[in-house]
Protein backbone atom coordinates (compact mmCIF):
# COMPACT_ATOMS: atom_id res chain seq x y z
CA UNK A 1 0.00 0.00 0.00
CA UNK A 2 1.14 3.52 -0.83
CA UNK A 3 -0.01 6.33 1.46
CA UNK A 4 1.68 9.36 -0.12
CA UNK A 5 -1.40 11.54 -0.44
CA UNK A 6 -2.75 10.58 3.00
CA UNK A 7 0.61 11.45 4.54
CA UNK A 8 0.65 14.82 2.80
CA UNK A 9 -2.93 15.57 3.84
CA UNK A 10 -2.18 14.68 7.45
CA UNK A 11 0.92 16.86 7.48
CA UNK A 12 -1.16 19.78 6.22
CA UNK A 13 -4.01 19.08 8.66
CA UNK A 14 -1.57 19.33 11.57
CA UNK A 15 -1.18 23.02 10.77
CA UNK A 16 -4.86 23.81 11.18
CA UNK A 17 -6.50 21.09 13.33
CA UNK A 18 -5.20 20.01 16.77
CA UNK A 19 -3.38 16.73 16.20
CA UNK A 20 -4.56 16.81 12.61
CA UNK A 21 -7.87 15.15 13.49
CA UNK A 22 -11.29 16.06 14.85
CA UNK A 23 -11.56 13.01 17.10
CA UNK A 24 -8.48 11.63 18.89
CA UNK A 25 -8.60 7.93 17.97
CA UNK A 26 -8.32 8.83 14.28
CA UNK A 27 -4.75 10.04 14.84
CA UNK A 28 -3.42 6.44 15.05
CA UNK A 29 -1.56 7.25 18.29
CA UNK A 30 -2.54 3.89 19.79
CA UNK A 31 -1.06 1.99 16.84
CA UNK A 32 1.57 4.36 15.46
CA UNK A 33 1.97 5.56 11.91
CA UNK A 34 0.05 8.09 9.86
CA UNK A 35 -3.74 7.99 9.55
CA UNK A 36 -5.24 7.30 6.16
CA UNK A 37 -7.61 9.85 4.65
CA UNK A 38 -10.79 8.45 3.12
CA UNK A 39 -12.02 9.67 -0.25
CA UNK A 40 -15.17 7.62 -0.65
CA UNK A 41 -16.98 4.49 0.44
CA UNK A 42 -19.53 2.10 -0.96
CA UNK A 43 -21.07 -0.92 0.71
CA UNK A 44 -18.40 -2.79 2.66
CA UNK A 45 -15.45 -0.93 1.11
CA UNK A 46 -13.45 2.22 1.78
CA UNK A 47 -11.24 3.93 -0.78
CA UNK A 48 -8.53 6.26 0.52
CA UNK A 49 -6.96 9.30 -1.11
CA UNK A 50 -4.23 7.09 -2.61
CA UNK A 51 -6.93 4.88 -4.20
CA UNK A 52 -6.25 1.93 -1.88
CA UNK A 53 -9.38 -0.15 -1.26
CA UNK A 54 -10.22 -1.80 2.06
CA UNK A 55 -12.77 -4.25 3.41
CA UNK A 56 -13.80 -2.37 6.51
CA UNK A 57 -15.13 -3.21 9.96
CA UNK A 58 -15.65 0.25 11.49
CA UNK A 59 -18.68 1.44 9.53
CA UNK A 60 -18.32 4.97 10.91
CA UNK A 61 -18.13 3.42 14.42
CA UNK A 62 -21.41 1.61 13.98
CA UNK A 63 -24.10 3.52 12.08
CA UNK A 64 -23.64 1.97 8.63
CA UNK A 65 -25.46 -1.26 9.41
CA UNK A 66 -26.39 -1.72 5.72
CA UNK A 67 -23.01 -0.46 4.50
CA UNK A 68 -21.83 2.87 3.09
CA UNK A 69 -23.79 5.04 0.68
CA UNK A 70 -26.92 2.96 1.28
CA UNK A 71 -29.28 4.04 -1.53
CA UNK A 72 -32.49 4.58 0.54
CA UNK A 73 -30.59 6.88 2.92
CA UNK A 74 -28.76 8.74 0.14
CA UNK A 75 -32.00 9.23 -1.81
CA UNK A 76 -33.80 10.54 1.28
CA UNK A 77 -30.97 12.98 1.96
CA UNK A 78 -30.88 14.32 -1.58
CA UNK A 79 -34.63 14.90 -1.71
CA UNK A 80 -34.72 16.58 1.71
CA UNK A 81 -31.69 18.81 0.94
CA UNK A 82 -33.50 20.22 -2.08
CA UNK A 83 -36.09 21.68 0.29
CA UNK A 84 -33.62 23.29 2.68
CA UNK A 85 -31.04 22.07 5.15
CA UNK A 86 -32.09 23.66 8.45
CA UNK A 87 -34.99 25.76 9.71
CA UNK A 88 -34.70 26.04 13.48
CA UNK A 89 -38.41 25.24 13.61
CA UNK A 90 -40.46 22.04 13.96
CA UNK A 91 -40.87 19.73 10.96
CA UNK A 92 -43.21 16.80 10.40
CA UNK A 93 -40.38 14.31 9.88
CA UNK A 94 -39.25 14.78 13.52
CA UNK A 95 -42.58 13.35 14.66
CA UNK A 96 -42.43 10.62 12.01
CA UNK A 97 -39.07 9.28 13.15
CA UNK A 98 -40.03 9.66 16.82
CA UNK A 99 -43.17 7.58 16.26
CA UNK A 100 -41.22 4.92 14.36
CA UNK A 101 -38.46 4.66 16.96
CA UNK A 102 -41.00 4.33 19.78
CA UNK A 103 -42.76 1.57 17.84
CA UNK A 104 -39.50 -0.34 17.31
CA UNK A 105 -38.01 -0.04 20.81
CA UNK A 106 -39.74 -1.56 23.84
CA UNK A 107 -40.44 0.46 26.97
CA UNK A 108 -40.16 4.03 25.64
CA UNK A 109 -43.04 6.48 25.20
CA UNK A 110 -41.36 9.73 24.20
CA UNK A 111 -38.03 10.64 22.62
CA UNK A 112 -36.05 13.84 22.17
CA UNK A 113 -33.45 14.27 19.42
CA UNK A 114 -30.09 15.95 19.95
CA UNK A 115 -26.92 16.15 17.87
CA UNK A 116 -24.62 13.45 19.26
CA UNK A 117 -24.36 10.50 21.59
CA UNK A 118 -22.45 12.69 24.03
CA UNK A 119 -25.36 15.15 24.15
CA UNK A 120 -27.82 12.30 24.61
CA UNK A 121 -25.98 10.82 27.61
CA UNK A 122 -25.27 14.23 29.14
CA UNK A 123 -28.95 15.18 28.84
CA UNK A 124 -30.12 11.83 30.20
CA UNK A 125 -28.03 12.27 33.35
CA UNK A 126 -29.27 15.83 33.82
CA UNK A 127 -32.84 14.58 33.45
CA UNK A 128 -32.22 11.77 35.95
CA UNK A 129 -30.80 14.22 38.48
CA UNK A 130 -33.70 16.62 37.99
CA UNK A 131 -36.29 13.86 38.26
CA UNK A 132 -34.84 12.19 41.37
CA UNK A 133 -33.54 15.40 42.97
CA UNK A 134 -30.24 13.62 43.71
CA UNK A 135 -26.75 14.51 42.51
CA UNK A 136 -24.51 11.46 42.30
CA UNK A 137 -24.26 8.98 39.45
CA UNK A 138 -22.61 5.59 39.04
CA UNK A 139 -20.73 4.75 35.86
CA UNK A 140 -18.47 1.82 35.06
CA UNK A 141 -14.74 1.74 34.47
CA UNK A 142 -14.14 1.31 30.76
CA UNK A 143 -17.61 2.44 29.66
CA UNK A 144 -17.51 5.58 27.52
CA UNK A 145 -20.51 7.90 27.34
CA UNK A 146 -18.99 10.78 25.42
CA UNK A 147 -16.74 13.59 26.52
CA UNK A 148 -19.09 15.41 28.91
CA UNK A 149 -17.31 16.30 32.17
CA UNK A 150 -19.32 13.87 34.30
CA UNK A 151 -18.12 10.91 32.25
CA UNK A 152 -14.40 11.64 31.99
CA UNK A 153 -13.73 10.15 35.39
CA UNK A 154 -11.61 7.17 36.37
CA UNK A 155 -11.79 5.16 39.60
CA UNK A 156 -9.71 6.00 42.64
CA UNK A 157 -8.29 3.34 44.97
CA UNK A 158 -11.22 0.99 45.07
CA UNK A 159 -14.78 0.69 43.83
CA UNK A 160 -16.41 2.96 46.42
CA UNK A 161 -13.94 5.84 46.17
CA UNK A 162 -14.85 9.17 44.71
CA UNK A 163 -13.70 9.46 41.12
CA UNK A 164 -10.77 11.55 40.02
CA UNK A 165 -10.84 13.45 36.73
CA UNK A 166 -8.68 11.88 34.04
CA UNK A 167 -8.77 14.85 31.70
CA UNK A 168 -7.52 18.36 32.52
CA UNK A 169 -10.45 20.75 32.48
CA UNK A 170 -12.70 18.42 34.47
CA UNK A 171 -13.07 19.83 37.96
CA UNK A 172 -12.83 17.86 41.18
CA UNK A 173 -16.24 19.27 42.05
CA UNK A 174 -17.69 17.45 39.04
CA UNK A 175 -15.67 14.34 39.73
CA UNK A 176 -16.88 13.94 43.29
CA UNK A 177 -20.42 13.22 42.08
CA UNK A 178 -19.32 10.45 39.70
CA UNK A 179 -18.75 7.08 41.36
CA UNK A 180 -16.97 4.26 39.55
CA UNK A 181 -18.01 0.61 39.63
CA UNK A 182 -16.59 -2.44 37.85
CA UNK A 183 -18.44 -3.71 34.80
CA UNK A 184 -20.04 -7.13 35.29
CA UNK A 185 -19.44 -6.86 39.05
CA UNK A 186 -22.77 -6.34 40.78
CA UNK A 187 -21.19 -6.40 44.24
CA UNK A 188 -19.10 -3.32 43.42
CA UNK A 189 -22.35 -1.48 42.65
CA UNK A 190 -24.04 -2.72 45.82
CA UNK A 191 -21.11 -1.42 47.86
CA UNK A 192 -21.34 2.05 46.30
CA UNK A 193 -25.10 2.27 46.77
CA UNK A 194 -24.74 1.18 50.39
CA UNK A 195 -22.08 3.82 51.04
CA UNK A 196 -24.07 6.60 49.34
CA UNK A 197 -27.59 5.87 50.51
CA UNK A 198 -30.30 8.08 48.98
CA UNK A 199 -27.72 10.15 47.08
CA UNK A 200 -27.56 8.38 43.71
CA UNK A 201 -29.71 9.65 40.86
CA UNK A 202 -28.85 7.08 38.21
CA UNK A 203 -26.66 4.23 37.09
CA UNK A 204 -25.49 4.65 33.50
CA UNK A 205 -23.82 1.93 31.46
CA UNK A 206 -23.35 0.46 28.03
CA UNK A 207 -25.50 -2.70 28.28
CA UNK A 208 -22.97 -4.27 25.91
CA UNK A 209 -19.64 -2.55 26.43
CA UNK A 210 -18.06 -1.35 23.21
CA UNK A 211 -15.27 0.92 24.38
CA UNK A 212 -13.01 -1.68 25.97
CA UNK A 213 -13.56 -3.96 23.04
CA UNK A 214 -16.89 -5.74 22.79
CA UNK A 215 -17.77 -7.11 26.23
CA UNK A 216 -21.13 -8.82 26.83
CA UNK A 217 -22.93 -8.39 30.14
CA UNK A 218 -23.02 -11.33 32.54
CA UNK A 219 -26.41 -13.03 32.49
CA UNK A 220 -27.28 -11.81 36.00
CA UNK A 221 -25.60 -8.41 35.85
CA UNK A 222 -28.26 -6.35 34.08
CA UNK A 223 -31.10 -8.02 35.99
CA UNK A 224 -29.27 -7.31 39.23
CA UNK A 225 -28.88 -3.64 38.33
CA UNK A 226 -32.58 -3.38 37.49
CA UNK A 227 -33.56 -4.87 40.85
CA UNK A 228 -31.11 -2.65 42.74
CA UNK A 229 -32.44 0.48 41.04
CA UNK A 230 -36.03 -0.48 41.83
CA UNK A 231 -35.17 -0.94 45.50
CA UNK A 232 -33.31 2.37 45.87
CA UNK A 233 -35.23 4.90 43.75
CA UNK A 234 -32.37 5.04 41.23
CA UNK A 235 -32.93 5.43 37.49
CA UNK A 236 -31.26 2.88 35.23
CA UNK A 237 -29.84 4.55 32.11
CA UNK A 238 -28.83 2.43 29.13
CA UNK A 239 -26.34 4.07 26.80
CA UNK A 240 -27.46 2.38 23.58
CA UNK A 241 -25.57 4.74 21.29
CA UNK A 242 -23.79 1.65 19.93
CA UNK A 243 -26.28 -1.14 20.66
CA UNK A 244 -29.48 0.68 19.71
CA UNK A 245 -30.90 -0.87 16.52
CA UNK A 246 -27.66 -2.87 16.13
CA UNK A 247 -27.82 -5.87 18.47
CA UNK A 248 -31.58 -6.15 17.87
CA UNK A 249 -34.35 -4.01 16.42
CA UNK A 250 -35.21 -2.90 19.93
CA UNK A 251 -31.59 -2.79 21.06
CA UNK A 252 -30.21 -4.31 24.24
CA UNK A 253 -33.51 -3.84 26.07
CA UNK A 254 -35.07 -6.29 23.64
CA UNK A 255 -32.06 -8.61 23.45
CA UNK A 256 -31.76 -9.06 27.22
CA UNK A 257 -35.39 -8.36 28.17
CA UNK A 258 -34.36 -5.67 30.66
CA UNK A 259 -36.24 -2.38 30.95
CA UNK A 260 -34.18 0.76 31.45
CA UNK A 261 -35.67 4.01 32.75
CA UNK A 262 -33.90 6.20 30.21
CA UNK A 263 -32.31 5.02 26.95
CA UNK A 264 -29.75 6.95 24.91
CA UNK A 265 -29.32 6.54 21.16
CA UNK A 266 -26.96 7.69 18.43
CA UNK A 267 -25.18 6.33 15.36
CA UNK A 268 -27.79 4.14 13.57
CA UNK A 269 -30.71 6.37 14.58
CA UNK A 270 -29.17 9.12 12.43
CA UNK A 271 -28.39 6.97 9.42
CA UNK A 272 -24.77 8.14 9.52
CA UNK A 273 -25.45 11.83 10.17
CA UNK A 274 -24.71 13.58 13.49
CA UNK A 275 -27.69 12.58 15.65
CA UNK A 276 -28.33 11.50 19.19
CA UNK A 277 -31.52 10.93 21.16
CA UNK A 278 -32.75 10.00 24.60
CA UNK A 279 -36.07 8.42 25.47
CA UNK A 280 -38.14 7.41 28.46
CA UNK A 281 -41.67 7.27 29.81
CA UNK A 282 -43.99 10.26 29.47
CA UNK A 283 -43.79 10.71 33.23
CA UNK A 284 -40.02 11.18 33.23
CA UNK A 285 -39.84 13.11 29.95
CA UNK A 286 -42.41 15.58 31.31
CA UNK A 287 -39.60 16.98 33.48
CA UNK A 288 -37.93 18.36 30.34
CA UNK A 289 -38.34 21.94 29.23
CA UNK A 290 -40.70 23.33 27.95
CA UNK A 291 -43.00 21.12 30.06
CA UNK A 292 -40.78 20.83 33.10
CA UNK A 293 -37.84 22.47 34.88
CA UNK A 294 -34.94 20.46 33.36
CA UNK A 295 -33.47 22.59 30.58
CA UNK A 296 -32.14 21.07 27.36
CA UNK A 297 -31.95 22.67 23.93
CA UNK A 298 -30.11 22.59 20.60
CA UNK A 299 -30.16 24.82 17.53
CA UNK A 300 -29.71 21.90 15.13
CA UNK A 301 -31.63 19.29 17.12
CA UNK A 302 -34.11 17.56 14.83
CA UNK A 303 -32.23 18.80 11.76
CA UNK A 304 -34.28 17.79 8.69
CA UNK A 305 -31.34 16.15 6.88
CA UNK A 306 -30.45 14.05 9.93
CA UNK A 307 -34.10 13.15 10.50
CA UNK A 308 -34.53 12.14 6.86
CA UNK A 309 -31.46 9.90 6.98
CA UNK A 310 -32.48 8.33 10.27
CA UNK A 311 -36.09 7.80 9.19
CA UNK A 312 -34.98 6.07 5.99
CA UNK A 313 -32.55 3.88 7.93
CA UNK A 314 -35.07 2.84 10.61
CA UNK A 315 -37.70 2.11 7.96
CA UNK A 316 -35.34 -0.27 6.19
CA UNK A 317 -34.46 -1.99 9.47
CA UNK A 318 -38.11 -2.25 10.50
CA UNK A 319 -39.07 -3.89 7.21
CA UNK A 320 -36.13 -6.33 6.98
CA UNK A 321 -37.18 -9.31 9.09
CA UNK A 322 -34.00 -11.28 8.43
CA UNK A 323 -31.43 -8.51 8.94
CA UNK A 324 -30.31 -9.49 12.43
CA UNK A 325 -30.12 -13.20 11.59
CA UNK A 326 -27.87 -12.40 8.62
CA UNK A 327 -25.64 -10.15 10.70
CA UNK A 328 -25.39 -12.67 13.52
CA UNK A 329 -24.43 -15.46 11.14
CA UNK A 330 -21.78 -13.37 9.39
CA UNK A 331 -20.26 -12.28 12.70
CA UNK A 332 -20.23 -15.84 13.99
CA UNK A 333 -18.61 -17.02 10.75
CA UNK A 334 -15.88 -14.37 11.03
CA UNK A 335 -15.29 -15.09 14.72
CA UNK A 336 -14.99 -18.85 14.23
CA UNK A 337 -12.78 -18.45 11.16
CA UNK A 338 -10.34 -16.05 12.80
CA UNK A 339 -10.33 -18.05 16.04
CA UNK A 340 -9.52 -21.29 14.24
CA UNK A 341 -6.57 -19.67 12.45
CA UNK A 342 -5.11 -17.97 15.53
CA UNK A 343 -5.53 -21.08 17.67
CA UNK A 344 -3.82 -23.26 15.06
CA UNK A 345 -0.95 -20.78 14.76
CA UNK A 346 -0.44 -20.61 18.53
CA UNK A 347 -1.36 -16.94 19.01
CA UNK A 348 -2.67 -16.07 22.47
CA UNK A 349 -6.08 -14.43 22.09
CA UNK A 350 -9.72 -14.41 23.07
CA UNK A 351 -12.76 -13.08 21.21
CA UNK A 352 -16.10 -11.60 22.22
CA UNK A 353 -19.16 -10.96 20.12
CA UNK A 354 -22.77 -9.85 20.51
CA UNK A 355 -24.85 -9.71 17.35
CA UNK A 356 -22.76 -7.81 14.80
CA UNK A 357 -20.30 -6.43 17.37
CA UNK A 358 -17.02 -8.32 17.67
CA UNK A 359 -13.53 -7.90 19.10
CA UNK A 360 -10.21 -9.70 19.47
CA UNK A 361 -8.16 -9.39 22.64
CA UNK A 362 -4.58 -10.62 22.61
CA UNK A 363 -4.76 -12.37 25.96
CA UNK A 364 -5.51 -15.97 26.93
CA UNK A 365 -7.99 -15.13 29.67
CA UNK A 366 -11.61 -14.22 29.15
CA UNK A 367 -12.32 -10.49 28.88
CA UNK A 368 -15.28 -9.40 30.99
CA UNK A 369 -14.36 -5.93 32.33
CA UNK A 370 -11.85 -3.12 31.88
CA UNK A 371 -9.18 -4.71 34.08
CA UNK A 372 -9.24 -7.95 32.09
CA UNK A 373 -9.27 -5.99 28.81
CA UNK A 374 -6.11 -4.17 29.91
CA UNK A 375 -4.31 -7.52 30.21
CA UNK A 376 -4.20 -7.75 26.43
CA UNK A 377 -0.73 -7.56 24.89
CA UNK A 378 -0.69 -4.03 23.52
CA UNK A 379 2.53 -4.73 21.63
CA UNK A 380 0.75 -7.22 19.40
CA UNK A 381 -2.27 -5.12 18.43
CA UNK A 382 -0.37 -2.40 16.46
CA UNK A 383 1.32 -5.14 14.43
CA UNK A 384 -2.05 -6.80 13.83
CA UNK A 385 -3.64 -3.50 12.82
CA UNK A 386 -0.95 -2.42 10.35
CA UNK A 387 -0.58 -5.86 8.80
CA UNK A 388 -4.33 -5.95 8.18
CA UNK A 389 -4.22 -2.45 6.76
CA UNK A 390 -1.37 -3.32 4.36
CA UNK A 391 -3.47 -6.24 3.15
CA UNK A 392 -6.64 -4.23 2.55
CA UNK A 393 -8.52 -4.80 5.83
CA UNK A 394 -9.48 -1.73 7.88
CA UNK A 395 -10.36 -2.10 11.57
CA UNK A 396 -10.48 0.44 14.38
CA UNK A 397 -7.01 1.77 15.27
CA UNK A 398 -7.37 0.81 18.94
CA UNK A 399 -7.50 -2.49 20.79
CA UNK A 400 -10.26 -1.03 22.98
CA UNK A 401 -12.78 -0.57 20.18
CA UNK A 402 -15.39 -2.98 18.88
CA UNK A 403 -15.59 -4.12 15.28
CA UNK A 404 -18.95 -3.43 13.60
CA UNK A 405 -20.10 -5.62 10.73
CA UNK A 406 -22.42 -4.39 7.99
CA UNK A 407 -24.94 -6.36 6.02
CA UNK A 408 -23.10 -5.42 2.82
CA UNK A 409 -20.19 -7.72 3.74
CA UNK A 410 -20.22 -10.86 1.64
CA UNK A 411 -18.91 -14.25 2.70
CA UNK A 412 -16.15 -13.70 0.16
CA UNK A 413 -15.18 -10.58 2.12
CA UNK A 414 -15.19 -12.58 5.34
CA UNK A 415 -13.11 -15.37 3.78
CA UNK A 416 -10.66 -12.80 2.48
CA UNK A 417 -10.35 -11.34 5.98
CA UNK A 418 -9.73 -14.77 7.51
CA UNK A 419 -7.13 -15.50 4.81
CA UNK A 420 -5.30 -12.26 5.61
CA UNK A 421 -5.31 -13.09 9.34
CA UNK A 422 -3.77 -16.45 8.51
CA UNK A 423 -1.18 -14.79 6.26
CA UNK A 424 -0.04 -12.37 8.97
CA UNK A 425 -0.47 -14.64 12.02
CA UNK A 426 3.22 -15.60 12.32
CA UNK A 427 4.03 -11.93 12.93
CA UNK A 428 1.82 -12.00 16.03
CA UNK A 429 3.87 -14.61 17.88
Amino acid sequence: MIYERSSALFKNALNFIPGGVNSPVRAFKAVGGTPIFIKQAKGAYLIDEDDNEYIEYINSWGPMIFGHAFPPVVDALVEKAKKGTSFGAPTEIETNIAELAIKMVPNIEQIRFVNSGTEACMSAVRLARGYTKKDKIIKFSGCYHGHSDSFLIQAGSGGITYGEPNSPGVTKGTAKDTLIARYNDLQSVLDIVSSNKDEIACIILEPVAGNMGCIPPDVTFLAGLRKLCNQNNILLVFDEVMTGFRVAKGGAQELYNIKADIVCFGKIIGGGLPVGAFASSKKIMAYLSPLGPVYQAGTLSGNPLAMAAGFAMLNEIDNDINLYNRLEEKTKYLDLGISEVLKRKGVKFSTNRVGSMFSIHFTLGSVFDFDSAKKSDNNIFPIFFHELLKNGIYIAPSCYESWFLSDSLTYQDLDRTIEVVEKISTKLL
